[in-house]
């Protein structure tokens, strides 16, 4: 190890994902990263505070431009100020990803050692994942590419594997990388688990962030190139910087491992064991979660009788009652009901392909929708009419706006709304209501200090949301 002080470390969290694989609590419109699923806290949250320490900078992140006002409040709850957050428009993979955040780094720190990592992982040991940063960080400074390899403690054929080499001179704890091995048969990832030479690929990794650079434009040139023209071309918007859409569309959508560390000569791994899982099956929850005698995981309002090895997930609020099952998965949302065999669950994407396919609404959102200043929920609704329940936050307030096709009913139920309608503005306290007709210019704010929740009542001849003209919106939405 050492004896320098440590530089900082500037950790650069990703935050793509397309919500398929733990369908149906995760959806296109709010992935798995951003849900709670092993606490009080979602991945994305935990990602974020495991890199909270003094010896690291404050985390850059790179997400989907529609998640934007998630990772914005899910930061604010956790008191968490990101030195950027930068909004892709498509996903292009992690090469790219890692490209516009080390070149946004370089421009600040030439030296810059930058620490990639998936925001949906589960990491138990802090202190030993914080221990292979040390050591990472160590091999980095002096000139390599480091990834973390996980202890394989069973022949899983789900992961990738890496191979370790020699010992790196002076690294205490990292070698070189002899191979990277796809995802092997059952009989070969057995083979390496025996020989004690090969760790899980984890997809976390610590690089100098220009020497990351330097050896994707020699690999990939053009990709280097293009990531640099949506930095040049891309816009400030709030908090958050947009990346330009053309530019990044026409980078090649190919991962880290692909692009540079199979074809470098300077590849190192930092054997870790963390207690780590990539939480992309609901089987994986099943491992990592709590058992009970019968070896059922069991989350929400759940009475079990005669159920084993089994996982059973609800909101909270109704009864889920199982009876005589083995190795099942149940998840139970406000809209949808999952039922499957726990040793099949890397199916579920086939089941949200069919639904896409289908046009089915559930496959991307649910029947909650985030806002920046707040939620609504989706209640009721039926041939011309509609039925919400939203709650503001304090201080926040909707656009100014009107709708060509639709009036509103508003009953508060708690706290205090200030209603512009029209010239007039009013404020509404709890079992009060007011009318919004069609096409009148309306707003609907939270003065207060504690949520507003109401009730809205939408008639009309077309209900969606897209019947939406905004006059003004602090937010920037069009």
């Amino acid at each position: 190890m050492s004896s320098a002080p440590p530089r900082k470390v500037h950790p650069v969290i990703l935050s793509g994902g397309s919500g398929t694989r733990l369908w149906p609590m995760s959806r296109a419109g709010y992935p798995k990263q951003f849900l709670a699923l092993t606490g009080d806290r979602s991945q994305f949250q935990d990602t974020v505070r495991r890199v909270g320490g003094a010896h690291f900078a404050a985390p850059l992140v790179i997400a989907n431009e529609e998640h934007r006002f998630i990772v914005a409040e899910q930061l604010r709850a956790l008191g968490t100020k990101a030195e950027r957050i930068v909004l892709e428009p498509l996903g292009r993979n992690t090469a790219p990803a890692a490209a516009v955040a080390a070149q946004l780094l370089v421009r600040d720190d030439p030296e810059a050692l930058m620490l990639l990592l998936p925001s949906d992982h589960s990491i138990a040991d802090v202190d030993a994942f914080l221990a292979g940063v040390d050591r990472a960080a160590d091999a980095a400074a002096g000139g390599a590419l480091v990834t973390f390899g996980i202890r394989a403690d069973r022949p899983e054929t789900g992961y990738g594997y890496i191979r370790r080499g020699d010992p790196l001179p002076g690294g205490d704890g990292c070698f070189s990388v002899a191979a990277f091995v796809e995802k092997p048969d059952v009989e070969t990832a057995e083979g390496f688990v025996a020989s004690g030479d090969y760790s899980w690929n984890s997809g976390m990794f610590l690089f100098p962030a220009a020497l990351y650079l330097e050896e994707l434009g020699a690999q990939h040139p053009k990709v280097l190139a293009k990531c640099r023209e949506a930095i040049a071309a891309g816009t400030e918007d709030l908090d958050f910087f947009r990346l330009d859409r053309d530019a990044l569309g026409a980078a090649e959508s190919i991962s880290i491992d692909y692009a540079v560390m199979e074809h470098t000569r300077r590849a190192a791994v930092v054997p870790v064991d963390i207690g780590w899982s990539d939480v992309g099956l609901w089987a994986s929850l099943w491992e990592i979660g709590e058992h009970d005698g019968d070896g059922n995981v069991l989350n929400g309002d759940v009475l079990a009788l005669d159920v084993r090895d089994s996982y059973v997930r609800g909101p909270g609020d109704r009864l889920i009652a199982v009876l005589g099952v083995k190795d099942m998965v149940i998840v139970v949302t406000d809209d949808v009901v999952l039922v499957a065999d726990r040793r099949r669950t890397d199916e579920v994407r086939a089941l949200v392909d069919r639904l896409k396919a289908a046009g089915r609404p559930e496959v991307a959102r649910h029947r909650t929708d985030y806002r920046p200043w707040g939620s609504f929920t989706s209640i009721d609704a039926g041939r011309r009419f509609q039925v919400k329940r939203i709650v503001v936050k304090p201080g926040a307030a909707l656009s100014l706006q009107k709708h060509h096709h639709r009036a509103e009913h508003w009953v508060v139920v708690a706290g205090t709304a200030r209603v512009t309608r029209g010239e007039d503005e009013i404020l509404l306290h709890e079992n009060e209501s007011t009318y919004i007709p069609i096409g009148e210019v309306h707003r609907l704010e939270n003065p207060g200090k504690i949520d507003l929740h109401l009730i809205e009542v939408q008639s009309g001849s077309y209900l969606g949301e897209d019947d939406i003209v905004r006059l003004e919106d602090v937010y920037g939405r069009g």
